[in-house]
């Protein structure tokens, strides 16, 4: 194929955004001339203090917390680091029970791993094949010797929002009529940030992460909100600068991080319609042009940026690298995706099978994308699989029965079916 390239096409912003124009001139000063460690009493320090205190109030408005309430960190993997063994960790005389989704982020399963090895038990709740929590089978766990529930607001894969008030009410309830303050709810909220509300007063959650390079902000600042009256301690210790978080304060990056949410917090509504509708225009091009594809996670309940398909018959990181010739960047859940050879944990979780998951590709639209940009893709990813299909082994089917068919997702309103070999 001959390739004739322009520019860039991004559509991995869930991976990370490109730090808004208007956030990196905010933080400039920062980076430069006002350089203080905000820890010292001279004017250069007080005054990057008080910004520090400015920035922290913004965020707290946004999502409906006292400013002592949140804390920042070095990452969204810290903050849920922070939740998981600071709570567990705080509580371990009531309780040594720890619920989780089996989509999570992995800075939460990864965690739980660890705190296995140091007899808690780890409850990984199954997910419907939709994507969604089973919310039974969260009622069923539940017990008194449940320190925490952490269920993400939307996976990194399909971008399914997950019912976050009603496993508030599920675990609220569970609270009265045991007349306990345990389990605390925490939810990761990094991914969803950018598109979701984050009032963490109407959500009923005790703890939420949120991470400033998902919504436009810079790399390496992320957040935990932490209900007052949650029993938490540090994970990070030295001198003191939080009382959950030593180490000096990123003034930089936290000026940063609370703008990218103010702009994004204003801007909202209407750049969500914007990017469902250019979604929707992908979405259906794709399977128009394109036989054998599946539809992955919730076909409704989901990110209006997130578009996670697989194009049976091909590897996703074929395509991946193809595409890449042409300036379009995707995500894929083969194995290439990251540092492990396993291919997608949550995609797996729904009870994708393994071909069907080394086919997956998720686009993830954001401020940049265009229509002309979803054209582009149109006109170049049918003739990428066209050329991967006639060298593959593969021949899968969508109709032909097998005993994997009810661990199969949805596909435009059937179940696609599994498998068999190109002669």
């Amino acid at each position: 194929m001959k390739i004739k390239r322009r520019k860039n096409y991004y559509f991995d912003h869930a991976a990370t955004t490109p730090l808004d124009e208007r956030v990196l001139k905010k933080m400039m000063p920062y980076l430069t001339e006002k350089f203080g460690n905000s820890s010292n009493l001279y004017e250069l320090s007080r005054n990057t203090g008080r910004v520090t205190a400015e920035a922290t109030e913004t965020i707290a408005k946004i999502l409906s917390c006292r400013p002592d309430e949140f804390v920042f960190t070095g990452s969204a993997t810290e903050a849920d680091n922070l939740a998981v063994f600071g709570t567990v960790r705080a509580n371990r005389g009531k309780g040594n029970r720890v619920i989780v989704s089996r989509i999570e982020h992995k800075g939460i399963l990864a965690a739980c791993d660890i705190l296995e090895k140091e007899e808690f038990e780890i409850v990984r709740l199954p997910v419907l094949k939709n994507g969604l929590i089973d919310l039974n089978a969260l009622k069923k766990e539940l017990n008194e010797k449940t320190i925490l529930v952490s269920v993400t607001a939307a996976d990194s894969e399909t971008g399914t929002l997950q019912p976050i008030g009603e496993i508030a009410k599920v675990i609220k309830i569970f609270r009265q009529k045991n007349k306990s303050s345990l389990p605390y709810f925490h939810t990761d909220a990094s991914q969803a940030a950018a598109h979701f509300d984050l009032n963490a007063e109407k959500l009923g959650v005790d703890l939420m992460t949120i991470s400033a390079h998902k919504l436009g902000g810079p790399l390496g600042i992320g957040g935990l909100f932490v209900r007052r009256g949650t029993k938490i301690e540090p994970i990070i210790f030295g001198g003191g600068q939080n009382k959950l978080r030593s180490g000096t304060e990123n003034v930089p990056g936290i000026v940063g991080f609370a703008e990218a949410l103010r702009l994004n917090h204003a801007g909202k509504k209407s750049e969500n319609a914007r990017v469902k509708k250019l979604r929707d225009a992908l979405e259906r091009g794709i399977f128009k042009t394109i036989p054998k594809v599946v539809l992955n996670g919730h076909p409704q309940k989901r990110l209006p940026n997130f578009l996670n398909i697989s194009i049976l018959d091909v590897e996703g990181e074929a395509m991946l690298l193809m595409l890449d010739e042409f300036g379009i960047m995707v995500g894929t859940g083969s194995a290439c995706n990251s540092q492990s050879l396993e291919p997608s944990a949550v995609l797996t979780a729904l009870g994708k099978p393994y071909e069907f998951v080394h086919g997956s590709l998720r686009f993830s639209l954001g401020r940049g994308n265009t229509m002309p940009d979803v054209k582009y893709v149109l006109k170049h990813l049918p003739k990428v699989v066209k050329k991967l299909r006639a060298i593959s082994p593969l021949e899968l089917s969508l109709e032909q029965k097998s005993a994997m068919s009810e661990r199969t997702a949805f596909v435009g309103g059937q179940t696609p079916q599994f498998l068999k070999k190109k002669k």
